[in-house]
């Protein structure tokens, strides 16, 4: 279960989010966006479109993001190096040094993706929580 921003508990929906073919687009995310936040697609794309500049704007200025239970991005700088060019019968090629964006998963986000599922069986045989207080 997930919790919701005011703290309830709340299925996951992933539907809506993955395609057949195991992947996630662009407008996969708008719709979930949409859906969850109830936005029109216009007013979620809009978001979308703003985190995604957000991110791009700040790796542009050498900015390390962190999201906090996510991961961060951050740019790694590969250097120069001598490759061989496959369409040209194997000529060297020097290719120059540039920067990578670079994605490091956060601890919650592995624990979140490794978790199993609990069988149904021991879902219902679990004791049930004790009364909050």
């Amino acid at each position: 279960m997930r919790r919701s921003p005011r703290g309830e508990e709340m299925e996951r929906d992933t539907q809506g989010v993955s395609r057949a073919e195991g992947t996630t687009t662009k407008a996969d995310l708008v719709e979930e966006v949409a859906r969850a936040a109830e936005l029109t697609k216009k007013q979620a794309e809009a978001v979308v479109e703003s985190v995604f500049q957000g991110i791009i704007s700040s790796l542009r200025t050498g900015q390390k993001i962190e999201l906090r239970g996510f991961g961060s991005f951050k740019l790694r700088q590969r250097g120069a190096r001598v490759a061989r060019n496959p369409k040209k019968s194997g000529v060297k090629v020097l290719v120059p040094p540039k920067l990578v964006p670079y994605f490091k998963p956060g601890k919650k986000l592995k624990e979140l993706i490794n978790e199993e599922a609990p069988a149904p069986e021991a879902a219902s045989l679990a004791s049930p929580a004790p009364p909050e207080e």
